[in-house]
């Protein structure tokens, strides 16, 4: 090692880079080496060893009612050790995406009675954290639930579904799953349908819970319940099958001088590529404003690109939305008929193609078992 003699520098100034670089690298997060075992956190609260652990995820955010008073009605239950991991934002329809190459935080908040932590990242980086040891103590939990979401997932919705895709991870790491959801409607749901929601599933989740310890709960399974936009008059649990229904996605054209810049900006980006967005956004409107002058009817701006001549390069700017198809399915044993007739919908999947016809069959045998006893 070398001497600080050897630096030909006074004492005083290499004790003070040495103090200012210890410092920074205090302040930094750090990253583990490939292979090398993480430590969970020393500040997480010591879980309830009698007690089995659930784990409560969403695609809507940790603020979202439905994940609220589910988590509160689990605690007020005393039977389980709640823990939260999910989204510190909305990300209902981020699919199966998970952040790679970026630093994810985890920061804790409070829901009483439940050891909780926002992430900024998707329901599958939730999940995929919460299961890897790196956050918390345990090792995995006797069950995870990803709700309750606003807004159903029938048939092809499911691929674009956050919630559901926060099920499926854990399904992939081989963990009993249930997915919730409350079929929302613009000007006739409420909030206060989520907790009616929670009290038609909580005995579901109780049976699940139970059934899983004794090792008779369908295994490889994870259950879709979706829960009618009437909670408190649904008419009863039905098994059902995926449809092939889907809301049909329209992309609209939007000029660029009446769009936001920040709107193009995504969550996921990091500083760096914000502000590279916004310097390029900056020279498009310029560029935006003095074609306007010239060329007053163009509903969709074509610009250039910043700080280039060439006018073959074109910039153009739209917005996703997506819009309720109509129903042609006619089985009242698809998630989409059943749920719209009233019925709070269980909708079975498995991982494997091959074990589907075995999953459904399981699923159905086990609500029926619930439904008895329940009786």
């Amino acid at each position: 090692m070398t001497s600080v003699n050897d630096n030909h520098l006074p004492q005083a100034l290499v004790s003070n880079l040495q103090e200012v670089l210890l410092s920074r690298k205090s302040e930094e997060p750090s990253e583990t080496a490939a292979g090398e075992e993480v430590q969970p956190s020393t500040s997480e609260p010591v879980s309830d060893s009698s007690k089995p652990i659930v784990l409560v995820t969403n695609g809507d955010g940790i603020e979202s009612p439905g994940l609220t008073f589910l988590v509160e009605a689990l605690v007020r239950e005393g039977l389980y050790d709640v823990h939260v991991c999910a989204p510190q934002s909305d990300k209902s329809l981020s699919g199966h995406c998970v952040t790679l190459r970026e630093t994810v935080a985890a920061t804790s908040a409070e829901i009483n009675g439940a050891t909780a932590f926002e992430i900024s990242g998707t329901p599958v980086d939730c999940v995929s954290l919460a299961l890897s040891g790196a956050l918390f103590s345990w090792s995995k939990p006797l069950l995870v639930i990803s709700g309750i979401n606003q807004g159903s997932s029938c048939g092809h919705d499911t691929f674009y579904s956050g919630a559901i895709a926060g099920a499926r991870e854990a399904l992939i790491c081989g963990v009993p799953s249930l997915s919730i959801s409350l079929n929302w409607k613009k000007n006739e749901s409420q909030e206060s349908d989520f907790k009616d929601a929670v009290t038609i599933c909580l005995p579901l989740i109780n049976a699940a819970i139970r059934d899983i310890e004794k090792g008779s709960f369908p295994k490889n399974c994870s259950l879709k319940i979706q829960i009618p936009t009437s909670p408190s008059a649904n008419k009863g649990f039905k098994v059902t099958k995926q449809s092939t229904w889907r809301s049909t996605p329209s992309w609209l054209a939007v000029s660029a001088n009446r769009h936001p810049s920040a709107g193009f900006m995504s969550n996921q980006q990091s500083l760096g590529i914000q502000l590279a967005q916004l310097s390029r956004d900056a020279s498009a409107a310029g560029a935006a404003r003095r074609i306007n002058t010239q060329r007053r009817n163009v509903e969709i701006e074509s610009i250039g690109a910043a700080g280039k001549s060439d006018t073959n390069k074109v910039k153009k700017y739209f917005r996703l939305e997506f819009s309720q198809k109509d129903q042609e399915d006619v089985d009242e044993e698809l998630d989409i008929r059943a749920l719209e007739s009233g019925f709070v919908a269980v909708t079975p999947f498995s991982l494997s193609s091959d074990g589907a016809s075995e999953t459904q069959a399981a699923a159905s045998d086990w609500i029926s078992a619930f439904l008895q006893q329940d009786q």
